[in-house]
């Protein structure tokens, strides 16, 4: 008589997402710290050329191992040149600057003002986006925070505007990219990676066209720096934005977005902490403030089953955050940008999960789901 034993295949079970969610917002958290430490050995466009290098080839690793090919068709890579100039090369480009002239923890309170940019913006761009009560008022405490946190009733004293207005530019241009991204390029029929590889690849094309005409050639290399401006990329740019866009297909994009609000307070404390910056009570309590408004902003009624479903799907669609998510942002992240962010917008079917649109991401996390009722791309720090 024979016996015959069969063995189970044993897949491998993915890390918690609880902990995903924690390495996410400590690695985007950091990269503000990351573009200050950058940009003391090189010029920002430098630091952003490099952080856009090392983050495409995280994703080209990644296309690499899962057999994706780049999108095709004219129409397509014309919308990915915007949407990489919109959520990559201008908001990293405005970052890095800023941090020339005001500290890391400012810059990533700045930051978390997408989600009240994508909301105003909604107002205008989306007439299908109808806000509450509530989410306008969300808006203007968020709003309110930002004035607290810039000393408003001091007369902005000892405040480098310049350096403050870039950041805030920086914010505003993840949301103005995810509401782009997701009349242009939601529904194309190529995969978030695809299409997040691809934004990444045009932006450090951007890049390295502009960067030697506003900067000449670095006549040393500085390790510190050099090797801050290989984290930011590889795992703030690419990392990251691979991390967000798991954490959205398994727990949803109203949790994933979540991330946004962790990242200005892990950035105050590593800039504090480790960089020596020096903190008034203005920026942590108008930074609670900027959080409050930002979340009231995302506020929604509570969707049925079937539509939180149809939600989920969604946000695994394109973009790249990684963000500076964005919170989103920006997100998010956002992701999708799109990664974005970034930010920080997908549309998948439940059954496959081929990502139809664009999610939050990235490059930063898309932390602004009224700017993009649907997955968008991150791109967000």
């Amino acid at each position: 008589m024979t016996t015959v034993t069969t063995s189970r295949a044993r897949t491998p079970r993915a890390l918690d997402w609880r902990l995903r969610f924690a390495v996410l917002s400590l690695i985007w958290g950091f990269s503000f710290l990351l573009i200050k430490v950058g940009t003391d050995g090189y010029a920002p466009f430098q630091v952003t050329l490099g952080r856009l290098f090392f983050g495409t080839a995280v994703l080209a690793a990644a296309m690499a191992v899962k057999r994706e090919r780049l999108p095709r068709g004219a129409r397509t890579w014309g919308h990915l040149f915007v949407a990489a100039l919109l959520l990559n090369a201008l908001p990293f480009s405005l970052f890095a600057y800023s941090e020339l002239t005001i500290p890391s923890t400012l810059a990533g309170i700045c930051n978390a003002t997408s989600p009240l940019w994508g909301m105003a913006l909604s107002l205008v761009a989306l007439s299908e986006d109808r806000p509450s009560r509530v989410r306008v008022a969300g808006l203007g405490i968020g709003f309110l925070g930002v004035l607290t946190v810039l000393g408003a009733w001091q007369g902005f004293d000892g405040l480098d505007a310049q350096g403050t207005a870039m950041a805030l530019l920086a914010s505003l241009s993840y949301p103005i990219g995810w509401i782009y991204v997701r009349r242009t390029l939601a529904g194309t029929g190529h995969s978030h990676l695809s299409l997040t590889g691809a934004q990444l690849l045009v932006a450090t094309v951007q890049l390295a066209f502009v960067t030697p005409l506003f900067t000449a050639f670095p006549t040393r290399f500085p390790l510190a720096p050099l090797l801050a401006v290989a984290a930011l990329g590889a795992l703030g740019t690419g990392l990251a934005v691979l991390i967000q866009y798991g954490l959205v297909a398994e727990v949803g994009p109203t949790t994933g977005q979540m991330v946004t609000y962790f990242i200005p307070v892990i950035a105050t404390a590593a800039g504090v902490t480790l960089l020596g910056e020096t903190l008034t009570w203005s920026t942590p309590v108008g930074a609670a403030i900027v959080l409050a408004g930002a979340a009231l902003t995302q506020a929604r009624p509570r969707r049925r089953g079937r539509e939180d479903r149809a939600r989920a799907t969604e946000a695994e669609q394109v973009g790249a955050t990684g963000t500076e998510p964005t919170a989103t942002a920006s997100t998010d992240a956002t992701a999708a940008t799109a990664a974005t962010a970034a930010e920080t917008p997908s549309t998948t079917t439940p059954k496959d999960r081929t990502p139809q649109a664009p999610p939050a991401p990235p490059c930063t996390p898309n932390p602004n789901p009224s700017a993009t009722a649907s997955p968008r791309p991150l791109s967000k720090l």
